[in-house]
C-alpha cells in the first residue's frame, strides 16, 4: 500500500495583506517524483520552506514523514533535505570538505561522515573530483555536488528547487538522469520544484499547480491529458496522401465528430472515439490514403496554459 509522505492542511502563509501560500491542501506519495508547478512568485519556495519547518504557517500544518511541521520541525529535517535554488555551498572548499560540512551540521560522527563522502559523491558521479575547489566546477558539476550534499543524511524525502536552471542541454540532461537514477534505484521521494514544464513532463509521475498561492490542480500527467481531450472524446491527427475536395465536409457530417481541421496533408478530427471507425472508412473512400493516425498528444505547458488560464 502506498503511503502518503507529505500531506498539507489548510497550510497558509502571509505578510501582512499578501497572502503567499492560501489554504494549501496537498498529498505527497512515497516514492514518487512529484512536480510543483507555477509562475515565478506562486508560492512554490514559500510552501517548500513551510514543509521543511524553515517559516512558521499563518494558518493549517502539515505532516511529513509522520512529522508535524510545527511541532517537530527539528524532527523534519532529519528526513527531509532542500536543494535550493542556489546553492550555498562554500566555493573555497573543495566537494568532500562541503559534504563534511554539512554532515556536521547535521550531527553526522566522522566515521559515517567519511563513509557517506564517498559514497554520495559516486552517486552523482563526481568522486574523481572529490578534492577539486567548489569554485572551479561548472554549473552541472555545482548541481551534482549540492545534491550529493542534500543526500548526506540519507533522507527520505528530498526537495529540488529548480535544480536544472541555467545548465546547458548535457548538464540538464545529467541532472534529469540522476534524479530518476535515485528514485529508481533509492526509492527516494523527490518533490521537483519548477517552472520548466519540458522537464517536469520527462521526469515526474504526478503534478500540482500552484497559482496566486492556490493549489489548482494535482493529478497524474496521464489523467491531466485525458481532461484536456474530454476523456472519451479527443483530437486524432491523420496524415494522408493527399485531402480529395469534399473530404472534410463528408468528414464533419459523421455522427460523433464535432469538428475537422485540415493542415496541408494533414487533418486533425475531434470528436469520440466510437465515430473513429467511420472517419477512416470514409477517407479510404474519397481515395485518400492513410500514412498515420494518432490522438493528438498535448504537452504539458498546453495543459499548464489550460489550468493557469482557469485558475
Amino acid at each position: 500500500m502506498v503511503e502518503n509522505v507529505i500531506e498539507t492542511f489548510g497550510l497558509t502563509k502571509r505578510y501582512g495583506d499578501f497572502t503567499a501560500v492560501d489554504s494549501l491542501d496537498m498529498v505527497v506519495e512515497e516514492g514518487e517524483i512529484y512536480g510543483f508547478l507555477g509562475p515565478n512568485g506562486a508560492g512554490k519556495t514559500t510552501a517548500i520552506l513551510m514543509l521543511m519547518g524553515l517559516s512558521v504557517p499563518t494558518t493549517g500544518t502539515g505532516v511529513v514523514a509522520g512529522y508535524d511541521i510545527i511541532e517537530s520541525s527539528r524532527e523534519v529535517r532529519t528526513v527531509a533535505s532542500i536543494l535550493p535554488e542556489y546553492s550555498s555551498l562554500y566555493g573555497e572548499l573543495t566537494a568532500a570538505q562541503n559534504l563534511d560540512y554539512i554532515g556536521k551540521l547535521n550531527d553526522l560522527t566522522k566515521d559515517v561522515r567519511e563513509e557517506r563522502i564517498g559514497e554520495m559523491l559516486e552517486i552523482v558521479g563526481m568522486s574523481e573530483w572529490a578534492d577539486e575547489k567548489y569554485e572551479k566546477f561548472s554549473r552541472g558539476m555545482r548541481q551534482r555536488v549540492g545534491i550529493a550534499a542534500a543526500l548526506i543524511k540519507q533522507p527520505k524525502i528530498v526537495f529540488l528547487d529548480e535544480p536544472t536552471l541555467g545548465l546547458d542541454p548535457v548538464g540538464t540532461k545529467e541532472v534529469r538522469e540522476l534524479i530518476i537514477r535515485l528514485n529508481r534505484e533509492q526509492g527516494l521521494t523527490v518533490v521537483l520544484i519548477s517552472h520548466l514544464l519540458n522537464e517536469v513532463q520527462m521526469t515526474c509521475d504526478r503534478v500540482g499547480i500552484i497559482n496566486n498561492g492556490k493549489l489548482i490542480v494535482m493529478e497524474t500527467l496521464e489523467n491531466l491529458t485525458k481532461e484536456m481531450t474530454g476523456g472519451e472524446e479527443r483530437n486524432v491527427e491523420f496524415m494522408l496522401s493527399e485531402v480529395p475536395p469534399g473530404l472534410v465536409g463528408d468528414l464533419e457530417s459523421i455522427e460523433g465528430v464535432k469538428s475537422v481541421t485540415q493542415e496541408k496533408d494533414q487533418l486533425f478530427v475531434y470528436g469520440g472515439i466510437e465515430s473513429d471507425y467511420e472517419v477512416s472508412k470514409t477517407i479510404t473512400e474519397n481515395g485518400a490514403v492513410i500514412l498515420l493516425m494518432r490522438p493528438k498528444e498535448y504537452s504539458l505547458e498546453e495543459i499548464f496554459m489550460k489550468y493557469y488560464e482557469e485558475g
